[in-house]
């Protein structure tokens, strides 16, 4: 067995390694999407052998997969320090929807969208990604009844947040082929407020407002 001073540098090596391959392959999917991200070619942009990449993830579901996870937790980490320097009060909903939208409109989306339509028709990669989706998407919900603060054990929050969720996703998509920047501000501007509407107590709204 090789001493501990041995393994150490192997095992940063391999994190290393690992972390090159996983950069390139959703930069691959976003550049030349599924057909064109091969694990010929994500090795040779991440700078690693082949022999390398096999042995990290031997087949290109495993590496997709292995690279959206990364992304998305790395993602979900980043969205946590943003909301920690929002203020408090009825603007953080506003500014929490809006570093949502941003998630939805970025490289880690348009790759893994790349992914669902792939996934339709190949059974290897829909088998690999499916407990993927439910996973991000789970850890997706949660996290953004962390970011607003709010309890999902009232009626109907949990439902409006995963209708936030569903129309942030939706308007990503429509934002893949051109700029749709002007109806997506225009539409997010009326959810935020039917969204901080369904999101509060009915004794605390305006008395026109309630039920």
């Amino acid at each position: 067995m090789p001493p501990a001073s041995t393994r150490v540098p192997q095992q940063q090596r391999s994190r290393a390694t690992r972390a090159r391959l996983l950069e390139a392959t959703v930069e691959c999917l976003v550049e030349h999407g599924w057909s064109g991200t091969t694990t010929t070619v994500v090795a040779a942009r991440a700078g690693v052998s082949r022999g390398a990449q096999l042995h990290h993830y031997p087949t290109r579901a495993a590496l997709v997969t292995a690279a959206v996870a990364h992304l998305t937790e790395r993602r979900a980490a980043e969205l946590r320090a943003e909301a920690e320097a929002l203020p408090a009060g009825p603007r953080r909903l506003d500014r929490v929807v809006d570093l949502l939208a941003a998630a939805f409109t970025g490289p880690l989306f348009a790759a893994a969208l790349e992914l669902w339509v792939a996934a339709r028709t190949d059974a290897e990669l829909r088998a690999a990604l499916l407990p993927l989706e439910t996973r991000v998407g789970r850890e997706m919900h949660r996290l953004t009844v962390e970011l607003l603060g709010v309890d999902e054990r009232r009626p109907g929050v949990r439902e409006a947040v995963q209708a936030t969720l569903d129309l942030l996703r939706g308007l990503g998509v429509a934002n893949l082929l051109s700029d749709d920047s002007a109806r997506r501000a225009a539409l997010l501007h009326a959810w935020k407020h039917q969204f901080t509407t369904l999101l509060t107590p009915a004794d605390d709204l305006p008395e026109g407002e309630r039920d």
